[in-house]
C-alpha cells in the first residue's frame, strides 16, 4: 500500500510540474505571438537577411513562419522553467549538497544555450549563407529564395550549435554521476576529435574557412569539458592523510 501511495504521490507531483511548464509555455507563446513580427523584422533588417529577398510560394508560408517564430520564442523562454521543474521534481531524492550543486545547472544551461545560438547566428550562419549564395551565382542559377526554406536553413544551423554548447555541462553532470572521468575523456580524445570534425562537416559548407569556424569551437568545447571534469574530480578527490 505504501508503494502504491508513493507512486500516486510521485505521479501527482509530476503532473503538477508538467502543468506549471505547460502554463509557462502558453504564456510565453502568447508573448511570442505578440513579438514575432518585431523579431522577423529585426532578422530581415540584419546584414545577412537584408541581402536576400524573401519570397512566399503559398498563402500559408508567412503564417507558418510567424507561428514557428512564436513557438521557438516560447520554447526558449520555457527552457529555464522546464529545467527548474525537473530539478524540483528530483530534489527530494538528493542530498543537500547535491541539490545546491545541481540547481546551478539551470541558469548555466540556459546561458550556454544562448551563447551557442548567438555564436551560430552572428558568425557561422552568415558565412554559410554567403558561401551558398556565391556558389549559386557561380553556376549561373537564378536566386529566388522562399522564406520557408530560409528559416529552415537558419534553424538547422543555429539550434544544433546551441545544443553543442551544452557539452561542458553534460560532461560535468556525467562526471558527477561517476559515468565519466578525465582519464576516460583523454583516452578517447582522438576519437572525439574525429567525431566532432564529422559533425562540423555535416553542419557547415564544404569550404575550408566555414568548416574550421564550426569545428574549432566544437574542439574547444570538448577541451573545456575535459578541464571541467578534471577540476571537479580534483575537488572531490579524498585528501591523503598525513603520516
Amino acid at each position: 500500500m505504501d508503494v502504491q501511495e508513493d507512486l500516486v504521490n510521485h505521479l501527482t507531483e509530476l503532473r503538477k510540474r508538467l502543468l506549471i511548464v505547460l502554463g509557462c509555455f502558453v504564456v510565453a507563446m502568447s508573448g511570442g505571438l505578440y513579438v514575432s513580427p518585431g523579431i522577423l523584422r529585426y532578422i530581415k533588417s540584419g546584414p545577412t537577411a537584408s541581402a536576400v529577398e524573401w519570397n512566399v510560394f503559398s498563402f500559408t508560408d508567412g503564417l507558418f513562419i510567424y507561428l514557428r517564430c512564436a513557438f521557438l520564442f516560447a520554447l526558449l523562454f520555457t527552457l529555464p522553467v522546464l529545467l527548474y521543474q525537473t530539478w524540483a521534481f528530483v530534489r527530494p531524492g538528493l542530498k543537500e549538497s547535491e541539490a545546491r550543486g545541481t540547481l546551478a545547472y539551470v541558469p548555466v544551461s540556459f546561458v550556454l544555450f544562448l551563447m551557442g545560438i548567438s555564436f551560430s547566428y552572428f558568425l557561422v550562419f552568415p558565412m554559410m549563407l554567403k558561401f551558398m549564395i556565391e556558389m549559386n551565382q557561380n553556376i549561373g542559377a537564378v536566386e529566388t529564395y522562399g522564406i520557408d526554406r530560409y528559416f529552415t536553413f537558419l534553424f538547422s544551423v543555429v539550434f544544433p550549435l546551441g545544443v553543442a554548447f551544452e557539452m561542458p555541462l553534460i560532461i560535468l553532470f556525467l562526471t558527477r554521476l561517476g559515468l565519466l572521468t578525465p582519464q576516460r575523456l583523454r583516452s578517447v580524445r582522438k576519437y572525439a576529435y574525429v567525431g566532432l570534425a564529422v559533425v562540423g562537416a555535416c553542419i557547415s559548407p564544404p569550404d575550408f574557412v566555414s568548416h574550421l569556424s564550426v569545428t574549432i569551437p566544437l574542439l574547444l568545447l570538448f577541451e573545456i569539458s575535459v578541464l571541467v571534469s578534471w577540476r571537479f574530480s580534483r575537488r572531490i578527490a579524498p585528501v591523503p592523510s598525513g603520516t
